[in-house]
């Protein structure tokens, strides 16, 4: 009799199984819009200190008094075939007093990215100069979690990682998407990320909206224009620009290099 139990519960396992894989939906080509939100409060009350108070933390009342706590800025990402295509929407109603010209809270990057082959192209807008970057996808080491939520109608689960030697990372990918991409320059998780958040740098980048659709060869063509650079050409040519911009520095290149 125990074995007739362990027979049929083996069986019933085996056909709720197939059956959850028959009816298991996996989207591999769409169009995902992502809204990056940006904490100007926080990000702008850093560039306050003791040599600088007098005259900053007058304006930065002022700001408060006319602008509102979060920068909200919107981009989509279209996908299929293992390739993706990061892609800024220009923000109309412009980004509001001089601390609106900070790298951190515009939109730098365009970057089509191959999976299959581990590479990118990217388009990057660095102040008045626009670079096309082309180099392998960083290698990203994720440590993934149990922690779910779910992100624009998609249960996700949460990974960490530590990038550029000091930029902590929070991303939730879904598995229901399963291509390897994700907003900006954020790849290498079993799935499509949705979510990624810095921390420490006071902005997020959030799928509003997934929507499954054939896209095609046409829709995912690598920008062209730009002077020519990999990743390392590119930090030498910042690095050279921000020389004598002190503690600034460091900021604008976590901006550039994501």
């Amino acid at each position: 009799m125990k074995n007739v139990i362990i027979c049929l519960t083996a069986i019933f396992l085996s056909t709720a199984s197939l059956s959850f894989g028959q009816n298991a939906h996996f989207v591999k080509s769409g169009v995902i819009e992502f809204e990056k939100t940006v904490n100007m409060y926080a990000l702008f009350r850093k560039d306050i200190n003791k040599d600088n108070e007098s005259y900053m933390q007058p304006a930065f009342e002022s700001y408060k008094k006319n602008q509102p706590q979060f920068k909200k800025l919107k981009s989509t990402l279209s996908f299929s075939d293992n390739k993706t295509l990061f892609t800024p929407i220009e923000d109309e109603a412009g980004n509001g007093a001089f601390w609106g010209d900070d790298a951190m809270v515009k939109q730098n990057n365009t970057t089509f990215t191959d999976l299959q082959t581990g590479t990118f192209i990217s388009h990057k807008t660095v102040f008045e100069e626009t670079f096309l970057v082309k180099d392998s996808t960083r290698q990203i080491h994720w440590k993934i979690t149990d922690e779910t939520r779910e992100i624009a109608g998609y249960v996700c689960r949460r990974a960490n990682a530590i990038i550029l030697d000091s930029v902590y990372v929070v991303a939730f990918y879904t598995e229901e998407i399963p291509v390897s991409g994700g907003p900006e320059s954020f790849t290498g998780l079993p799935g499509m990320i949705l979510g990624v958040a810095l921390p420490h740098e006071n902005i997020t980048w959030f799928a509003t909206k997934v929507t499954e659709m054939t896209v095609e060869n046409t829709a995912l063509l690598p920008p062209k224009k730009g002077k020519p650079v990999n990743n390392i050409e590119l930090r030498k040519t910042l690095d050279a620009a921000m020389k004598d911009w002190g503690n600034y520095a460091q900021a604008s290149l976590k901006a550039f290099s994501l």
